[in-house]
């Protein structure tokens, strides 16, 4: 690529990305707001929160986790959030020993009762070991989010909420989830902390 068409595509992307913000903002405001009450409730009684997804989806798990237990946009409490993407060991243990789909069912099992609330995120929808998750805690009475694609996939089916965001490309995709992500951390932190 010459210098004029790198120029292009960085313009090109850009423009992209702004495009579906603009369209999360006619689309998907109502769900944003519901997930942020759903998450602030299992919060305000004791719960627990984990999130779970492959490849950039368990970066996002990971990012969204350290900001509700660590901080986000000023010095307060600890917040009991858990990503289910990062330990080695139970991950391979799990994936050896029954199957990948059981990965984050496996943690759940050990790990989460009844008003705990899981995030599942998924670019298609349709990842197996996320379904399995949610699949388990819609039986467990664990509130069920999920995070898609434009598609849903089989999460939009079964997901007590699905926040969708309104592209079917992944790059865009995994860049909503992390807007929505934020915006998600950034109104549990001041409902719970604020005053």
């Amino acid at each position: 690529m010459n210098k004029d068409e790198i120029y292009a595509n960085i313009k090109s992307q850009l423009k992209a990305s702004s495009r579906v913000k603009k369209t999360m903002v006619q689309e998907c405001v109502d769900d944003i707001f519901a997930a942020a009450l759903k998450m602030t409730k299992v919060f305000q009684k004791g719960g627990r929160v984990f999130f779970c997804g492959n490849g950039g989806s368990a970066a996002d798990s990971q990012h969204l986790a350290a900001e509700l237990l660590v901080r986000l946009n000023f010095d307060r409490a600890a917040l009991p959030a858990l990503a289910l993407t990062t330990d080695t060991s139970i991950l391979t243990a799990t994936s050896n020993d029954t199957a990948f789909e059981k990965i984050f069912v496996r943690q759940l099992e050990a790990l989460a009762k009844e008003g705990d609330l899981l995030l599942g995120i998924s670019t298609s929808g349709n990842s197996a070991n996320v379904l399995e998750a949610i699949k388990y805690c819609n039986k467990k009475g664990i509130t069920t989010l999920g995070m898609t694609g434009k598609a849903g996939g089989e999460i939009a089916k079964i997901a007590e909420l699905v926040l969708q965001v309104p592209s079917n490309n992944v790059q865009r995709i995994q860049e909503g989830h992390i807007t929505i992500g934020h915006i998600l951390c950034d109104i549990i932190e001041k409902n719970l902390f604020a005053n």
